[in-house]
């Protein structure tokens, strides 16, 4: 039997990725270093997280670079300019 619904549409929501603050991507570090070997596991289970999250987080740390902890592929971008702002940048030019 052939689907009501339009070609294309799609009934779930497009998932948002997830961005980290400098200051939580540290905090996870810390206590994963801290922990014994054996809740290791754990710690990532408890905040949905891969090893290679904090193997990446621990080597920016090392590395000096904190500023850099911030994802740029996730970062906010610029906000767009309306069409009326655009046309009155090139009238003016």
């Amino acid at each position: 039997m052939p689907s009501t619904e339009p070609v294309g549409s799609d009934p779930a929501p497009r998932p948002k990725r997830r961005t980290f603050t400098s200051e939580y991507k540290m905090r996870i570090v810390a206590e994963y270093d801290a922990a014994p070997r054996n809740e290791k596991g754990a710690v990532l289970r408890r905040e949905r997280l891969y090893h290679s999250h904090v193997k990446e987080w621990r080597a920016t740390r090392d590395a000096g670079a904190l500023e850099n902890l911030v994802d740029r592929r996730t970062s906010p971008a610029r906000a767009k300019k309306s069409a009326a702002e655009v046309e009155n940048e090139k009238l003016r030019q």
